[in-house]
């Protein structure tokens, strides 16, 4: 792999956050030996769509594009997000939604399931939240991690798909430098 993409799924653009600083920490290590292009989702300009006729005929606006292009370059990608409510912040819903339209993350065939269009990258999911990851996990069944992966990674192509799930991210400044620093250690090997 030498193209990674790095989508930063923070709805506040504020710094600050740690998953901006993780996305940072992913980054600099990546820098080392690959080519790298980066979307905050936070700085974003799209409207949520409403309807299916929005979704399958509707224009695309220019951020979202740009971010097609984007996807469509790269050979690995990487989504930071904070568990909000059990789930992706609904501005990194909202964004997944308008950039898998159909024709270009897949398209319908007369045939069983739709063709897959961003076939042959891989994609790592890293989500932060204050409960403890094995709570997560077991107890909630990574919901969210799984259908990210499911619904949207694995239905338009990529494979395989990894994720990291940094749980009880307030209980400690030396938990979170452990964090930054696998971070860091998962982009020196583009993984």
């Amino acid at each position: 792999m030498t193209r990674i993409l790095i989508i930063d799924g923070h709805p506040d653009p504020d710094g600050g956050h740690f998953i901006h600083a993780a996305a940072d920490a992913y980054a600099e290590g990546a820098a080392t030996a690959y080519e790298l292009k980066r979307i905050a989702v936070a700085k974003l300009n799209f409207p949520i769509l409403r309807s299916p006729e929005e979704w399958q005929k509707g224009e695309v606006p220019p951020d979202i594009a740009e971010a097609q292009e984007a996807l469509r370059w790269a050979d690995h990608v990487v989504i930071f997000y904070p568990l909000w409510l059990g789930d992706l912040p609904a501005l990194l819903k909202g964004f997944f939604e308008q950039v898998a339209r159909p024709g270009f993350a897949f398209s319908y065939t007369d045939k069983g399931f739709p063709k897959k269009l961003l076939k042959g990258r891989s994609a790592r999911v890293v989500v932060t939240m204050g409960m403890p990851s094995p709570l997560y996990r077991f107890v909630y069944r990574a919901h969210s991690v799984k259908s990210l992966e499911r619904n949207f990674l694995q239905f338009v192509g990529f494979k395989p798909v990894r994720h990291s799930i940094i749980g009880s991210i307030d209980a400690s400044a030396r938990r979170r430098l452990r964090w930054l620093e696998r971070m860091r250690n998962l982009g020196t090997k583009g993984a």
